[in-house]
This record gives structure tokens, sequence and C-alpha cells, in this order.
């Protein structure tokens, strides 16, 4: 499953941002991405960059938050031997391997104050000066950086320089989170399980049924794209009829009867199972008419949901329905799930 650089998506909030991406691409100015995880910042990263007079030139990725506040300005400005221990030999920083390119800063928000005011200068002079140098370096560097946090708010509170963030503002583009972009669910949904289901062996592609269509508009989707990806290719390898439509999703795949108790738990009763979904949370919506058969319904979808999350074993499922064995065996057999 190879990492691709393809927009998909025809919401008009997610195409605007693609294109704003497009028009500053050309301009050799920095730009900031803002948006939530999953929601595609890399990938606007490298349009900018592929669109840009730089496209043939080094494309630079520092996740400024992978890095520990003591080496950040090292990786970025680089180092000559001897700076510090363990720096047995002159390296040169991101800045000097994007010459004539674009640095892209992942994560921009959490660089400590002091590598922001050397990247201030390096910014504002094309300049940079390995750790241990007094010489400065010329440069000649676009700058893409990216976060998920509201940087005005930050230089407010002090916790980013505010004269950074105007020098890095040329252009900010903010994506839409996921949930808010009109009609792409399903549209990316089908992208990710038809390509799953290639990777699978199936020969044609069923299809989503009405219930799981249901439950990805329904969902909030913290995660985004990313997350999207995940619960679909799960439900792919996971379904076991590539005949028939794809119709039972797994939003959480940490989900089990036999999960560790967390330590804030550590009181309660050791070998709990886990109770049922409550039905308040997760009743059927709109109008009834007909209160028995839609009672009916909800408990046959409460047991073939519990059923399938206990592997089927029918002890397993009633300690987590709070029911005897001989209970749950008649509601089986009154809805007609008996193995």
């Amino acid at each position: 499953m190879e990492r691709e650089t393809q927009f998909i998506g025809q919401s008009a909030a997610f195409q605007d941002a693609v294109e704003r991406a497009s028009l500053a691409a050309s301009l050799d100015r920095p730009v900031l991405i803002i948006g939530e995880r999953g929601t595609g910042k890399e990938l606007i990263a490298e349009r900018l960059h592929r669109l840009s007079t730089r496209w043939d030139r080094p494309y630079v990725i520092l996740n400024c938050a992978a890095m520990p506040e003591t080496l950040i300005e090292s990786e970025l400005f680089g180092h000559e031997a001897g700076a510090f221990t363990g720096a047995t030999r002159t390296r040169a920083g991101r800045f000097e391997e994007a010459d004539g390119g674009t640095l892209f800063l992942d994560e921009l928000a959490t660089m400590s104050m002091g590598a922001q005011e050397r990247l201030l200068r390096a910014v504002e002079y094309g300049e940079v000066t390995r750790v241990g140098s007094s010489r400065p370096i010329r440069v000649d560097v676009r700058i893409v950086a990216a976060t998920n946090e509201h940087l005005p708010a930050l230089a407010d509170e002090n916790r980013f320089r505010a004269d950074l963030l105007d020098r890095l503002s040329f252009e900010v583009i903010t994506l839409p989170p996921l949930r808010a972009r009109e009609g792409d669910i399903e549209v990316l949904a089908t992208y990710f399980g038809q390509r799953m289901a290639a990777v699978v062996g199936w020969e044609e592609w069923p299809g989503f049924g009405p219930r799981a269509l249901a439950q990805m508009e329904g969902h909030d989707w913290p995660g985004n794209v990313r997350e999207l990806r995940n619960v679909i290719e799960r439900a792919i390898y996971r379904w076991h009829d590539p005949e028939k439509p794809v119709d039972a999703l797994s939003f959480d795949p940490f989900a089990s009867p036999w999960q560790p108790v967390h330590r804030s738990a550590a009181k309660m009763e050791r070998n709990t199972v886990p109770a049922a979904e409550s039905p308040s949370a997760a009743a059927p919506a709109g109008a009834v008419s007909d209160l028995r058969a839609a009672v009916d319904a909800y408990e046959k979808q409460i047991l073939s949901d519990t059923m399938a999350r206990c592997r089927f074993n029918q002890k397993v499922a009633a300690e987590a329905l709070g029911l005897s064995y001989d209970q749950i065996r008649h509601a089986l057999k009154k809805h007609g799930l008996n193995p």
C-alpha cells in the first residue's frame, strides 16, 4: 500500500483548499498549513513544492515534534565537530540540505523559543550558522510549515514568537476536517475499499451496505482521512463474503472483552467483561411506526454485534450483556442467530 500524493474529494471546502495551494505554489513565499491530524497537511506541502519553480530541487522534511529540544537547532542549522558531546564530525543541517529547494517543517508549534529565534533570522536574512561556528552560511530555501495548533493564540500567550508568525504567514491554508467535507466520506471510503479489495484478492468490488454507510456518515472522524482509511481497510480484510456488500465497520481496533483494565480503573472488580453499548447511545433514529418490530430489530442488532465482538463465544457474550447462558441461547434462537 504505497503512499500516494493524489487528492481525492469533491466537496467545495476541500477543493478550495487545494486550489489555494496551487495558486500559492508559484510564489516564492512562506506558507503555513493548518489542519487537524489526518487532514492531508503533508500532501499539501508536497504539492506546494512540486508545482513551484523549485520542483527539481531538494524537498527536505523535518518533523519538529520528533526532535528533542537539545537537538532541533543542530538538525536545522548543522554543527561543527566538537560543538557538543557526541559531535565527532561536521554535519550540514536541513537548511543547507534544502538549499535551492523547499524545507517542510511539520509540527511547527512544538519548536522551542530558542529555535524559533534562530529560525526567524534564517527566514529573514537567508543565513544560517552551524552550532559551534561563528561563520554564517547563505542559503536559498523556501519554508513551508504545518501545525494543528492555532498559532495566533499561542503568540498571544507568548508560547510562539509573534514576529516569526508574521514572517511565515504570507499565505495560510486551513484544511477542512473530514466531517466538514460534504459528500467526501463515501468517495474516499470507496477508493480505499477498492484498493484494499484488490490487495486481499477480491475479484470484484461489492460496495458498502446501508448500515456501514450510515455508520460512516454518523461518525465524527477525529482522525480524519487517516482514520477513515484504517477503518475501511480493516473492514475489508475482516469481511467474510466478498460477494456481499461490506456492512460491518470496527471504529475501535482495541475493543475486546479481554482488553487490559486501565491503571485508573484498578479498583474495579477484576476480570470484568465490558458491558454492551447503551441503548440510548445507539438506538435507531427517526420516527417509529411499529414499536415491537423496532425493539426486536434493535435487540437482534445488539446480539449480532456482541457475538461478533466475542468471536461467537456464547458464554463470553452472555457475560458482556449481563445475561445467563440460558437467556442468551433463548435470545439467539428467537432472532435466528444460532450458529
